[in-house]
């Protein structure tokens, strides 16, 4: 890996864990808006961008949650299935607007795996759980695209990786 790709993946993981520091109050409750979760829109630009997204949310995952251990397994495992699952979709989308579109809808639909951890940690009902963190996931992730759409016109996210 290129020192360019580990500075700025770095750089993603500081600023996810940063902004989740000053949102900590809204972003780790039954309905959540984690605004750093913008940050999940960096894929659908460049796949090299997955290590810094996973390594903020293990960050703010474990100094921030009041549930680290629950967090650091539900939480970072839900971030890497639906990058992962953005990144196999985008070999077949071309259309930035379209992985967006993707990525926003696969982010929301597996807020499912955190309605469990919610279900085991807290006895939030799951049907409940998934329904509020998913409406907050969808708010924060349908924001983040077009603002990451705007700024890619002038930093070209897929180049500085």
């Amino acid at each position: 890996m290129k020192v360019k790709t580990l500075v700025v993946n770095a750089i993603i993981a500081a600023l996810y864990l940063a902004i989740s520091f000053v949102i900590q109050p809204i972003g780790f409750k039954a309905i959540q808006f984690r605004i750093p979760e913008m940050f999940n829109h960096l894929i659908v630009f460049n796949k090299k961008y997955f290590f810094g997204i996973v390594l903020g949310v293990i960050l703010a995952n474990f100094f921030l949650s009041p549930m680290p251990n629950y967090d650091l397994i539900f939480g970072v495992g839900q971030s890497i299935i639906s990058l992962l699952i953005t990144i196999g979709v985008s070999y077949f989308i071309k259309n930035i607007w379209g992985r967006m579109i993707v990525n926003t809808i696969v982010f929301t639909f597996t807020m499912f795996i955190i309605a469990y951890e919610l279900q085991l940690a807290f006895g939030v009902p799951f049907l409940y759980g998934w329904l509020t963190t998913a409406v907050g996931e969808f708010v924060i992730m349908a924001i983040g695209a077009p603002i990451f759409y705007i700024l890619n016109k002038r930093v070209h996210f897929e180049n500085q990786v």
